[in-house]
């Protein structure tokens, strides 16, 4: 069948055969399809949809179109967490070495930040000296000896996913439910896992914007992961409210280890156990979510995570001694500006959307992929809901690159809070689970 005939059959919405899924995915990654039958493909799926099977064949054809890790026998099993996207959304960064410690080995492929969203590589490589670029045998050796290596993707994984990605960010054809599994998940099984978490984000600054929305993508690809001898798990999260009280790369980065050692924000913490009792629940190291709780919890008050960080980092090529005298300063980007409170009560909303808008205008965030990052943007000290403030208290700092973009930050950062008299309730880190 020629690929003219899959393109009209899915437009007319019908179920395409596995192996012609399979087949157009090789085709197009060696070359053979052109982008314009591509995208009208893409198209087609966007608004006819794919069954399971469809779905199950497209997205191991893109995981067998490059590399596939492959792992020495070894007691501690394979696992990874993957966050579709949010504002001072920096779980990964702790919970990766405290993974770690906790037995069990951690290949992390992550992205980069676009828009309003960050990216784990942007934030890691706001380090001095540490690179994200490891070659798939970098990466294996790494995590065999250390138990975690955090990296990109690489030019010889998973290419069709990266052709497909591009090629659906100028078609608007992102938002679709087949199309995001296989992208996700082609990804993950390319990573030789036995389990994953995902932590699904709904609300105004997550891709998805409604539960609903948000529970039938985590559906999908636990459903899928499950069906290629992947156990997975997935959280449904909030985000209208920014996770932490930092966002921007190396603020990120600070507040990570200000968690590692037992300092760090509420709800950034509890999301970070959360993510590592269910893992070990999955790969049956504890019977049940709460003994797993508690030993995680156990585990990252020890200070082993922190060390394991400075081994994981220092493996990446990070300058120790510059990454240590960088996290004493209070202050990294040339200007600092308060945003303080006109009058007193109770913070009843801290807009993700606007935090994260300001964040990208100020540097910290991409427009468009070839955009380059300054590391040192960004806002912290944010006031959250459920927070209690007077008059002249601070809601938030500005890092900013110059006085111009400080001053313009400061006024639009004014419009994400809002504030009652009443207190109101703190949004919770965790909603849903989807087993």
């Amino acid at each position: 069948m020629s690929f003219l005939s899959l393109i009209e059959a899915k437009r007319e919405g019908q179920a395409l055969p596995v192996e012609q899924v399979a087949g157009f995915v090789r085709d197009f990654t060696t070359g053979r399809i052109p982008d314009y039958q591509m995208a009208a493909m893409l198209m087609a799926v966007f608004f006819r949809g794919m069954n399971r099977d469809e779905t199950r064949a497209l997205t191991l054809a893109m995981r067998d179109s490059g590399e596939v890790l492959r792992w020495p026998a070894d007691a501690r099993p394979v696992v990874d967490k993957h966050s579709t996207g949010g504002i001072g959304d920096k779980v990964s960064l702790p919970l990766a070495p405290l993974l770690a410690c906790l037995g069990v080995r951690v290949p992390m492929i992550s992205g980069r930040g676009l828009g309003i969203t960050g990216g784990t590589l942007d934030k890691l490589e706001s380090i001095p000296g540490l690179t994200t670029q490891l070659e798939p045998a970098r990466l294996t050796e790494q995590t065999r000896r250390i138990g975690v290596a955090m990296g990109g993707q690489t030019a010889t994984m998973i290419p069709a996913d990266r052709l497909l990605y591009a090629l659906r960010d100028v078609t608007a054809t992102v938002p679709s439910i087949p199309l995001i599994t296989a992208s996700i998940l082609s990804k993950k099984l390319a990573e030789g896992l036995d389990a994953l978490v995902m932590d699904v984000k709904f609300g105004r600054a997550a891709f998805m914007q409604t539960r609903e929305q948000a529970r039938e993508l985590a559906r999908s690809i636990v459903s899928l992961a499950n069906d290629c001898g992947v156990r997975a798990r997935a959280m449904l999260t909030d985000m209208d409210t920014p996770l932490g009280r930092a966002a921007g790369n190396w603020l990120e980065v600070k507040e990570s280890v200000e968690c590692l050692e037992g300092r760090g924000p509420a709800d950034l913490r509890r999301l970070v156990l959360e993510c590592a009792a269910h893992l070990l629940v999955l790969t049956r190291r504890e019977a049940s979510l709460e003994s797993a709780r508690a030993v995680a919890a156990g585990e990252l008050d020890s200070g082993r995570p922190r060390e394991k960080w400075n081994e994981l980092i220092a493996a990446q090529g990070a300058d120790l001694p510059a990454f240590e005298a960088k996290l004493a300063r209070d202050v990294t980007a040339p200007v600092c500006v308060e945003l303080r409170s006109q009058v007193s009560g109770h913070v009843s909303r801290c807009d993700a959307r606007v935090v994260g808008e300001v964040v990208r205008d100020l540097g910290g965030g991409r427009l468009t992929k070839a955009d380059v990052i300054n590391g040192d943007v960004g806002v912290d000290r944010l006031a959250k809901p459920g927070d209690r403030v007077r008059t002249g208290d601070l809601l938030a700092r500005i890092h900013a690159a110059n006085a111009e973009s400080a001053a313009v930050a400061l006024q639009r950062l004014e419009h994400a809070f809002a504030l009652s008299d009443s207190p109101a309730t703190g949004a919770e880190a965790a909603f849903e689970i989807v087993d």
